[in-house]
C-alpha cells in the first residue's frame, strides 16, 4: 500500500494514458512512445549529470562556494551564475540537482535563483540560436530583461524563504524532517 501512495502520480497517469489509447488508439498509441522516448532521454541525461554532481559535491569546498555564490558575494555571485548557467547543456530538469548541491553548499538562494534562470535563458545554444533567428538587438533586450527578472525573483525568494528551511524538506521521502 505505502508503493500505490509514493507513486500515485504515476499510477495515475498511466491510467489516464490506458483509458486515451482505449478512446482513440493511434494517439494513445503516439503517447506511449513519445513517454518512452522521454524516458530513455532522461536515462541518458541524468546519471552524468549527478556523477558530476557528486564530483562537485567532493571537489569544492563549503567555504569556496560560500565565498564565490554565499550572501555575501556580491558581483562574483552573479558572475558564478552566469558562467554555470551560461556554459550548461541539456533541458532544465538537469539543472535542479547542481541547484540543490548549491543551496546544500552555502549558496545564496538569490543566485541559485539566477542561475537556473540563466539556465533557461542565456546558455550559449538558446543564445546563438536567437542571435540567427531573431537578431542581435532582440537577443540583448530579451536576456538583459530576462537576466534582470530573474535576479530581482532571486532577491524576493531569499526574503520569502529561508534557505535552512528549504534543506529541511526530504525529496526522497517527499515529507518535512522532524
Amino acid at each position: 500500500m505505502d508503493v500505490l501512495k509514493k507513486y500515485r502520480f504515476f499510477f495515475i497517469l498511466l491510467f489516464v494514458l490506458i483509458v486515451i489509447t482505449w478512446i482513440n488508439q493511434p494517439i494513445g498509441w503516439q503517447a506511449f512512445q513519445l513517454t518512452g522516448k522521454s524516458m530513455v532521454d532522461m536515462l541518458f541525461l541524468l546519471p552524468p549529470v549527478l556523477i558530476f554532481v557528486g564530483l562537485l559535491d567532493k571537489w569544492v569546498e563549503k567555504e569556496t562556494m560560500i565565498k564565490y555564490m554565499g550572501k555575501n558575494s556580491g558581483i562574483y555571485g552573479i558572475i558564478f551564475g552566469l558562467l554555470l548557467g551560461g556554459i550548461a547543456a541539456g533541458p532544465l530538469y538537469v539543472a535542479f540537482p547542481i541547484a540543490v548541491l548549491l543551496l546544500k553548499k552555502g549558496a545564496n538562494l538569490r543566485y541559485i535563483v539566477f542561475f537556473l534562470g540563466v539556465w533557461t535563458t542565456a546558455k550559449l545554444p538558446v543564445v546563438i540560436y536567437e542571435i540567427s533567428s531573431f537578431g542581435v538587438k532582440f537577443t540583448f533586450l530579451h536576456i538583459s530583461f530576462g537576466l534582470l527578472f530573474y535576479y530581482c525573483l532571486g532577491i524576493i525568494y531569499e526574503k520569502v524563504y529561508d534557505s535552512r528551511q528549504l534543506l529541511k524538506y526530504d525529496i526522497t521521502e517527499n515529507s518535512y524532517d522532524q
